[in-house]
């Protein structure tokens, strides 16, 4: 699934190639892709204006709606300059009004589309009512975190997965927050401290920003499917590094599985508290 980097990396692409454009039609060939089928006919006349991400949301604000898509699994967007004759796992199309074709793919049909009234504040739309704050907002902070974990017994990873908690971090991006925050993966969230969680912050910062600027990680299926391809693999210290010595004290990176989820530790390094 792509984390907050890789829909960032997309988000950023469609805003350089479909910004202003206006929608003349909507093709749906997978109903059950939209929250409402009114979708298809409120957004023909509506431009593409501005673009936000809200963890692995992103959101498309026209002049009147703001439409929210979340890839889910396999979720990619196609920018064509014609309809393919071999349609079988596209599930919807934007004719736009420059003649390009925007394609919505998903192989495993998860994907969702909403439509909502525009909102100065994203957060407020009902999609979104039980979602974090968003790693890089200014909102989520130590004390904030803090206040949200102190009390429970799940692991570190369990909670830095939980997308009502904060929004953006996955599987990957997990693995490399506890590593650098020296945290093991397993450790029970009330075991940490105000300090730890200070930590966990700065480092989740910097680390999905890091991987913002590297346009994303490309593991697997993971591509932005419009010419861009993250490079964020090339900075991983235990994602996938099962048996390779550690960055940091050579010590074999070991694969291990937390809340059912293949995780990658340094037991060296990160302390289990």
């Amino acid at each position: 699934m792509p984390e907050a980097p890789e829909v960032q990396t997309v988000l950023s692409t469609l805003e350089t190639q479909i910004q202003n454009l206006k929608i003349l039609k909507v093709d749906v060939f997978y109903e059950k892709i939209l929250a409402n089928p009114s979708i298809k006919e409120l957004l023909v006349g509506q431009s593409f204006l501005q673009f936000h991400r809200i963890g692995k949301y992103l959101i498309f604000t026209t002049e009147l709606y703001d439409f929210i898509v979340h890839l889910r699994m396999e979720g990619k967007f196609y920018l064509l300059n014609e309809i393919p004759k071999e349609k079988k796992h596209i599930h919807v199309i934007f004719s736009l009004s420059d003649g390009r074709f925007l394609c919505y793919h998903d192989t495993r049909k998860f994907g969702r589309m909403e439509l909502y009234p525009k909102q100065e504040d994203k957060y407020n739309c009902p999609a979104l009512k039980k979602v974090g704050w968003d790693v890089l907002d200014e909102r989520y902070t130590p004390m904030y975190l803090y206040s949200k974990i102190h009390t429970s017994k799940r692991s570190l990873k369990a909670v830095l997965l939980d997308q009502s908690i904060q929004a953006g971090i996955g599987n990957i991006y997990a693995d490399e927050i506890c590593f650098a925050s020296r945290l093991d993966p397993r450790t029970r969230a009330y075991r940490l401290s105000k300090k730890d969680c200070q930590i966990l912050v700065k480092e989740s910062k910097r680390i999905l920003a890091g991987a913002m600027k590297y346009g994303g990680t490309t593991i697997r299926s993971y591509t932005s499917s419009l010419g861009v391809t993250g490079l964020f693999q090339l900075k991983l210290h235990v994602h996938t590094k099962e048996g390779c010595p550690c960055d940091v004290c050579s010590n074999p990176v070991i694969k291990t599985f937390v809340n059912n989820r293949g995780t990658y530790i340094c037991t060296h390094c990160q302390k289990r508290k």
